[in-house]
């Protein structure tokens, strides 16, 4: 039998919702592109649009996994030598963790891990697993790719809105007392006819040029690997051969890049150079695609007109980190993918997967990131080893 060790972010600080603010989630027969949604064999163990991400939630794994003789750790407690997640670690068979919530499976992790077969993410992104020590351990790692991906492009186009449109200060404004106009519209644009480019335009970066063509907006994107010419005809959408020529032209930019090594960073002193003064940055991919000190001095300057998103670097971040006190910024805590709906699929991708792997059969190909020692799946396409 197996044990499964599971991080989750902790309950909410008044306690597990006793009821929601509504009562059913859409449910998706179908994903852009015609992937399949999760399809767990077995029932459900919550009711979708409930809490399941949180401790308390457990994905709604555990009548599944007790009934089968596994056993499941379900912790908040992931970061240090003495937390209950090191703890457990050495026997685990299995990690689960979510991108907004990582146990960060380092190389040193990975080797006091001896018995670890599956880094499952619960969500999209595993970037917080080294994958070369995952793959030289012949470790499978999965993610359940497509889960919440709308729900990103979705927290993007929010995140636009409310930065040209001065929402947040304007909001804070009404919430206490005051009627300043003049003080709102003093940093407050209209989206239409700004230029705005994605970098990366994949499964999010496109929905994210979809949602924004009715805003009348002009778009433009950089990715090494082009779209079709009947895409960029249907979206009306301008390729850039370099972020660097992307940024030079665009007033709003999204990021949304894998991070790898030569992605790190990318938006640093240089680059930030380079941009229409007065842009706005987003960033709901990965903290660690920004130099966050660089970000903040480009706000202090004027260079930046905001910067939002809900990525960060460590996560959760320290509360000294510099992204919590800049100005003219819309961060969140990293939400984007932790909608309600979104947690209803990722938790049953995570229970499909857990029984392709525990029953022996195949896990789908557009699930896996690392397997049989290499790349393979979703993985080949999205992520490098080293």
């Amino acid at each position: 039998m197996a044990k499964i060790l599971c991080a989750l972010f902790p309950d909410p600080v008044t306690g597990y919702p006793p009821s929601y603010a509504r009562t059913d989630v859409p449910s998706i027969a179908s994903y852009p592109g015609g992937q399949r949604p999760p399809s767990p064999k077995g029932p459900l163990g919550f009711k979708p649009g409930e809490l399941v991400g949180s401790v308390s939630g457990e994905l709604g794994l555990r009548h599944y996994l007790e009934s089968q003789g596994h056993e499941l750790i379900v912790t908040s407690d992931k970061d240090g030598p003495d937390s209950i997640f090191e703890r457990h670690l050495c026997d685990a068979d299995i990690v689960i963790s979510q991108p907004f919530w990582p146990a960060y499976l380092t190389r040193e992790r990975i080797a006091k891990a001896k018995k670890l077969k599956l880094a499952l993410t619960a969500g999209i992104g595993s970037d917080h697993v080294d994958l070369q020590a995952a793959a030289e351990r012949d470790i499978t790692v999965a993610e359940v790719t497509f889960s919440n991906s709308i729900s990103v492009a979705e927290h993007v186009v929010m995140t636009v809105l409310a930065l040209v449109r001065n929402y947040l200060p304007s909001h804070q404004y009404a919430v206490n007392g005051g009627w300043n106009i003049a003080d709102c519209v003093a940093r407050s644009y209209d989206l239409e006819g700004m230029h705005f480019g994605t970098i990366g335009a994949g499964r999010i970066g496109l929905a994210v040029l979809r949602r924004l063509k009715p805003f009348d907006v002009h778009l433009h994107y950089y990715d090494p690997h082009r779209l079709s010419p009947e895409l960029e005809r249907e979206l009306n959408v301008t390729f850039h051969s370099s972020a660097e020529s992307l940024v030079r032209v665009c007033d709003v930019i999204n990021l949304q890049s894998p991070l790898y090594p030569s992605t790190e960073h990318m938006f640093n002193d240089a680059m930030l150079a380079q941009i229409k003064p007065g842009a706005y940055l987003i960033n709901c991919a990965r903290g660690k695609l920004c130099d966050a000190d660089a970000v903040a001095r480009a706000l202090q300057s004027g260079r930046l007109a905001g910067y939002g998103g809900d990525v960060w670097f460590p996560q959760p971040a320290p509360a000294e980190h510099p992204w919590r006190s800049m100005p003219n910024e819309g961060m969140t805590p990293h939400i984007s993918g932790a909608s309600l709906s979104a947690q209803a699929r990722y938790a049953a991708g995570t229970r499909e997967i857990l029984e392709c792997f525990l029953e022996g059969r195949a896990i789908r190909a557009e699930y896996l990131i690392v397997n049989g020692g290499k790349l393979a799946g979703t993985g080949a396409a999205s992520y490098k080893l080293g």
